[in-house]
């Protein structure tokens, strides 16, 4: 990888500023989730945290995998155990969030899977690509850098119980 002008860096300042120019694209727009979706990981930590932005104490986490090392993926993203089960929300309007719709293969994805079963659905991210198959109703930035995220910036301090490495997701 190249150096730092081919990065996007994300530190936890500009994170915070970011969630909030985000929220504030979603409260603008009149739209009220009553349900926030986190793809887990990358999305776990931007749903927390535009959950409390925009008061919506009820959020959900849907694991995927789609990316398995730096760029290499799998075929088409899958969901992983344990599942879930959108059982009475069918008049309740989701939100999901997710750090980057780099391909946008799983947010589509994850998309798809609520639109139909849920009142309605839309999409945010921190960032998005310009190859992303998917728009997202919400977007902080664009760029087609390798985006350094804040809580993925350093190595981690354990492996995993199987001692692989940690698939970098950006």
């Amino acid at each position: 990888m190249g150096g730092a002008s081919d990065r996007e860096v994300l530190t936890w300042p500009l994170f915070g500023e970011g969630i909030r120019d985000l929220a504030r694209q979603v409260a603008a727009s009149g739209y009220q989730a009553d349900i926030i979706l986190a793809i887990a990981r990358g999305g776990l930590i931007p749903a927390g945290a535009l959950g409390y932005a925009l008061s919506v104490k009820n959020t959900f986490v849907l694991n995927a995998e789609y990316y398995t090392g730096v760029d290499t993926r799998l075929d088409v993203p899958v969901i992983l155990p344990p599942y879930l089960e959108l059982v009475g929300v069918e008049d309740k309007r989701f939100l999901v969030v997710d750090d980057v719709a780099d391909t946008g293969h799983t947010l589509a994805m994850v998309h798809d899977f609520c639109e139909g079963k849920v009142a309605e659905v839309r999409t945010a991210v921190v960032y998005e690509k310009p190859r992303s198959v998917i728009k997202c109703d919400y977007v902080w930035r664009r760029t087609d850098k390798w985006i350094e995220f804040c809580w993925s910036r350093e190595e981690p301090v354990a492996l995993p119980k199987d001692g692989s490495a940690v698939a970098a997701e950006r």
